[in-house]
């Protein structure tokens, strides 16, 4: 009897926690316009490195599905509009393209995603694009595979007739006989409207009625929408808002809304002046830390939203203003255009030396050295996996490693988790195995970090800031501490029903 009870109670919190700890994810869009770059497989390794988890290419390139098969990367790829024609015209090509380009390397190459055509409201071909999605997804119900990789197709802001304010948000009344079909398609298969949203564009064309302030996440004053009274304080929530606003004007709230692709340029012509390498620092740092503390909009507070930054590299034949060749994140050599927080926590600082004072309140976490080694254990397993606590520096030969005992690795990862959510009483609970201090646990080469840059510490050692290089998807810090511990109770509870 009490072991059903458990089981039952462990299912039940397993539901809960599906719907509460889901979390907006940041991703970074591969394209290959140049001559110039690495080769996939250098590529992939960059990815990897920067714990990127979400990539979108723009085709299904093989060479590419290779590079990042057993990665656990996943991948967005698409249709270019060139091949819309054949796959809208008949079944069997878009059927032959799935068993040919895509079947071989699945489920290696963790396909979720693919995009049938891109912004064809632009080159008008509009009326290829839903038979072509329609095709595509028969194709994947034949495989089987129709509820793994969603179809869609992506949008530029063009899509819309109106987007100010927010809340007139309307769809261009010359796209209807595209848009009606497609949103229904949407609806039905509940896949996402994909759009590519550039604050950097609204600003360069009317720097006279956009701020680069509100452009760049940086305003302190407010846009105030008249009709509903909802205040926003950048350009990004009121391009998103005016595509949910436009939906719902069309009875299809349902729908969710994906940002394919958006960023800053970090060079341009001179007449670009705000395409600078601190613009574009800036604009991206604070795009992915409000997207994984899902933020929301002022219309959908707390509303997840899945982004995707362009992008992962310069490409130099691209063509345009100098800016078209300059929206990457790194170089072709892999080395940065500028430092970017990943993790979107800020900086943490940490310190060297051993028995420093705290002389400002800063607390770390750690483990208890009452508990038992099994229930410690399971607690480092934990934080270590679903508590997204990066543990390399407990690896052996790291400067953490030693002492090797459980009690001296918890306390590590006890600590980050702690640190990385807001460093509150909850999140040093772990069931009662955790332990708030007011003394840096750090030793020799083996640093705790802190929270924030404004917890700085007195000592005179050298401080060092770190940062986290995470581009995680599903990022679990968005949620409330509490939630990450009910997480951590149901998998005490699952490792204990695991043990009978």
């Amino acid at each position: 009897m009490e072991r059903g009870f458990r089981l039952i109670l462990a299912a039940s919190l397993m539901l809960m926690l599906l719907d509460l700890c889901r979390g907006s994810t940041i991703g970074v869009c591969y394209g290959r316009n140049a001559d110039d770059l690495p080769t996939p497989d250098k590529a992939a390794q960059l990815v990897q490195q920067h714990n990127i988890k979400y990539v979108r290419i723009y085709d299904s390139n093989i060479q590419v599905f290779k590079a990042f098969a057993n990665t656990g990367i996943e991948l967005m790829i698409g249709i270019p509009n060139s091949d819309l024609l054949p796959f809208a015209q008949f079944q069997s090509n878009a059927d032959s393209w799935l068993k040919n380009n895509i079947l071989p390397y699945y489920p290696s190459t963790k396909i979720t995603y693919i995009t049938v055509g891109a912004e064809a409201t632009e080159v008008n071909s509009t009326s290829l694009v839903v038979p072509a999605m329609q095709n595509v997804f028969t194709a994947l119900r034949k495989a089987g595979l129709h509820k793994k990789i969603k179809v869609s197709t992506t949008h530029s802001l063009g899509v819309l007739s109106r987007s100010f304010p927010p809340s007139a948000g309307a769809f261009n009344s010359s796209f209807a006989s595209f848009l009606k079909p497609l949103l229904i398609f949407l609806a039905e298969n509940k896949s996402p409207f994909m759009v590519d949203i550039y604050p950097y564009y609204a600003f360069r064309d009317s720097p006279n009625n956009v701020s680069l302030d509100y452009a760049l996440f940086e305003s302190s004053s407010e846009v105030i929408d008249p009709n509903t009274g909802l205040l926003y304080t950048n350009m990004f929530d009121a391009q998103i808002d005016a595509l949910y606003f436009a939906l719902a004007a069309l009875n299809f709230r349902t729908i969710k809304i994906m940002v394919t692709e958006t960023g800053w340029p970090s060079k341009g012509s001179p007449k670009e002046t705000a395409a600078t390498p601190d613009n574009a620092q800036t604009y991206n740092t604070n795009l992915i830390r409000h997207v994984i503390n899902d933020t929301g909009t002022p219309a959908k507070p707390g509303e997840e939203l899945d982004v995707y930054i362009f992008s992962l590299f310069n490409e130099n034949r691209k063509p345009g203003l100098d800016s078209e060749r300059n929206w990457g994140l790194f170089y072709p050599d892999k080395t940065s255009v500028y430092n970017l927080d990943f993790s979107g926590r800020g900086s943490v600082d940490v310190i060297t030396g051993a028995n420093i004072t705290n002389t400002n309140g800063t607390t770390w976490c750690i483990a208890s050295s009452n508990a038992s080694d099994r229930v410690l254990q399971s607690a480092l397993d934990w934080a270590c996996g679903p508590g997204n606590v990066d543990c390399s520096p407990i690896q052996p030969s790291q400067p953490c490693y030693e002492p090797d005992t459980l009690v001296s690795h918890a306390s590590y990862a006890f600590n980050s988790f702690y640190q990385q959510n807001g460093a509150s009483d909850v999140a040093c609970s772990f069931g009662g195995l955790g332990v708030r201090v007011d003394k840096n646990p750090s030793y020799d080469k083996c640093l705790y970090m802190t929270t924030g840059s404004n917890k700085t510490l007195s000592t005179n050692a050298t401080a060092i800031p770190t940062t986290s290089h995470s581009l995680a998807g599903k990022v679990h810090t968005s949620k409330s501490s509490w939630t990450f511990m009910i997480s951590f109770l149901l998998f005490l509870a699952i490792d204990s029903i695991r043990g009978w």
